[in-house]
């Protein structure tokens, strides 16, 4: 109780000098470790002469008092925990975390004051708002988190905030392979799909690791390839030097100033891009993005779906959202000549991320649906070839690839060890 009263004191000690000053300590780390230090000393100054109790650890008082002022106080630990995927308070004194897939409620308990401070903090620099009148935020934190955020009356008596964290370092197949979401037989036949410009629809369910495959999928492109990425909040890790990110924005007050996906990926097309990646398609923007994967746009996308079948069906469904004059007989062959593979993943219920499924549409459409072939699924634990080869073999024989000899070598099944860099490093 005594370091929690003294943090308290200390940090708002702070608070009256940077009013005083009108100084921003939300942007200048060092300047707020700088005041913060001079009021642990004057504090400790104070202790000495009997004024207020000793602290004990002034270094720790200190990063606490930080982490209150420009982070998210007792919430700051959790976030710098590279373990943690992901956050959330469902009320003040019910905050859990995630941990590779998992579970378990922390030993905190904020106020309902401190809970919307820590929302208004981590809004501040976002340029994103949350009020009565929009009641739902979605924002990207400055470290690349994404926040969520809803308010009362939509949410129930609290507060709820989810802040979901994104895998670094996971930006090839070569990590996945590593990590054992993938198989470097897999990943190699992968690595050949996007240098070769293959359209990608990358599914799963929710947290299945959907947005950290398809960066994975784009840390292959060619370094030469501009990319735009599209999305309704930041949350694509991309390394590549030609690179155009953007993000929807929110209406005004006013009700105007909206941007939506659709607008985005209209907008991408005048950017010249050699690859368009969508984040996540939800709604009537599946349209607009098969409309420019039909055009001979290379692209890729996520979509949440339950198996590859569900996605296909899914995205043939989409569209109809964008109006009345959109049929499906111009949607399911569009959906079949564009998608060139399917690449399912699921959350395993230890926690793991897999990859379970690949699968390649033939163009044909049969019976009002999208026909396709299982290039890989999934055997037990492993994720093997099925030895069939992808229906269309155009997009590789004009890059000057040839999968055939990764999709018929021997997989894990057989017992055959083969390296991440044998395959993936196959020259493009």
């Amino acid at each position: 109780m005594r370091v929690t009263s003294a943090i308290g004191v200390i940090a708002e000690q702070v608070r009256q000098r940077v009013r005083r000053e009108g100084v921003d300590l939300h942007g200048d780390r060092e300047l707020a470790v700088r005041y913060v230090r001079d009021e642990v000393q004057r504090y400790a100054e104070l202790a000495l002469g009997g004024s207020v109790p000793l602290l004990e650890d002034e270094q720790h008082v200190t990063r606490q008092v930080v982490a209150a002022l420009t982070g998210l106080g007792p919430l700051q630990p959790y976030l710098e925990d590279p373990s943690v995927e992901e956050l959330w308070i469902n009320a003040p004194d019910r905050i859990f975390v995630a941990r590779d897939g998992v579970t378990e409620r922390v030993p905190v308990a904020l106020t309902d004051t401190e809970v919307r401070e820590l929302l208004e903090r981590m809004l501040h620099r976002t340029g994103r708002r949350i009020d009565l009148s929009s009641p739902f935020v979605d924002a990207s934190l400055p470290d690349g988190s994404r926040l969520h955020a809803v308010i009362p009356d939509v949410a129930r008596g609290h507060v709820s905030i989810n802040i979901r964290r994104f895998r670094t370092g996971m930006r090839r197949l070569e990590d996945l392979v590593a990590l054992g979401s993938l198989t470097s037989q897999a990943a190699g036949f992968l690595h050949l799909a996007v240098r070769s410009g293959h359209n990608i629809l990358v599914t799963g369910p929710t947290h299945s690791g959907k947005t950290t495959l398809l960066g994975a999928l784009l840390g292959s492109c060619r370094p030469e390839e501009r990319i735009v990425t599209v999305e309704e909040t930041f949350e694509l890790a991309v390394d590549a030097l030609d690179h155009v990110a953007m993000q929807c924005r929110q209406p005004s007050l006013e009700g105007t100033g909206e941007i939506s996906l659709r607008r985005l990926i209209k907008e991408s097309l005048r950017m010249r891009p050699d690859r368009l990646v969508v984040g996540e398609v939800r709604e009537a923007e599946a349209l607009d993005l098969l409309i420019a994967l039909n055009s001979g746009m290379p692209g890729m996308c996520s979509l949440h779906a339950n198996s590859a079948h569900d996605a296909l069906v899914k995205l043939c469904t989409l569209p109809l959202l964008a109006g009345r004059n959109i049929d499906v007989s111009f949607v399911t062959p569009t959906v079949a000549s564009a998608i060139d593979l399917v690449v399912h993943a699921e959350l395993g219920a230890d926690g793991r991320r897999r990859i379970v499924e690949i699968v390649a549409p033939t163009g044909r459409v049969v019976g009002g649906a999208v026909e396709s072939v299982a290039l890989f699924t999934r055997a037990g634990d492993a994720l093997v070839a099925t030895g069939e080869l992808p229906p269309r073999m155009g997009a590789f024989e004009r890059a000057g690839l040839d999968p055939v000899a990764i999709l018929r070598e021997a997989g894990p099944a057989s017992g055959a060890a083969m390296e991440p860099a044998m395959l993936i490093g196959t020259p493009a």
